[in-house]
């Protein structure tokens, strides 16, 4: 009998001992699957990002965009139309992929507009000058001051600011974030942290629509 009580005893540790070993591989695996979520977040947004809207909107589109993307370019105006839809509802913030070779050079001098506060009005002539200078796939970087031009731009100020290292910086911050979230090729979105089961506008916009109805429900 003492022998039966014994064996109890022992299999009725050795289960404690097993369950304890399942619960603090699961807690692990939790705090593992938190720190990435806090690492992939910290990837995803960055406060110096060029960003537009209300910031205190409860939807975040956050776009990894390439200037001299094509791609980029077709998306822009519906982006900007789903904004104008819901005003003071989402927010878009601006990651750069510069992906097409020359496409960094453009990038900085998006960043040097910026320093203007002509952020906005720049990427929005790069896009409609698009196909003028980028050419079989290629930036080429050396002819898009014809369209900044008309923005008012101190272009001389804004061709020294392109070499700033802090551009130099965010570019390269940014491509790191882009390869950290998966990021291959652009346009890619994340709305509230969330990317597209699968690339298109319509997937976009029923993120954004979930999103909306998910903050007025809280």
């Amino acid at each position: 009998m003492k022998q039966k009580y014994l064996f109890i005893a022992a299999a009725a540790l050795l289960l404690m001992t097993f369950l304890a070993g399942v619960f603090s591989h699961q807690s692990r695996q939790a705090e593992q699957a938190a720190q990435l979520a806090a690492k992939n977040q910290a990837a995803l947004v960055r406060a110096d990002a060029p960003s537009f809207g209300n910031p205190d909107a409860p939807v975040h589109i956050v776009e990894f965009l390439d200037p001299a993307c094509g791609t980029c370019r077709e998306f822009y105006p519906l982006v900007k139309a789903l904004m104008d839809a819901n005003p003071g509802k989402i927010r878009l913030s601006v990651r750069y992929a510069p992906f097409h070779p020359g496409s960094d050079t453009v990038v900085k001098a998006l960043e040097a507009a910026r320093l203007q506060g002509q952020f906005k009005p720049t990427l929005e002539a790069l896009f409609l000058a698009q196909n003028r200078w980028v050419i079989n796939h290629t930036a080429q970087a050396d002819l898009i001051w014809p369209f900044l031009d008309p923005l008012g731009l101190d272009m001389a100020r804004l061709k020294i600011d392109m070499n700033l290292p802090e551009i130099a910086t965010m570019i390269a911050r940014d491509l790191a974030d882009a390869k950290t979230m998966n990021v291959t090729m652009t346009p890619e979105f994340f709305v509230n942290g969330k990317p597209l089961p699968s690339f298109g506008f319509d997937q976009l916009k029923n993120l954004v629509d979930e999103a909306l109805a998910n903050a007025t429900v809280k």
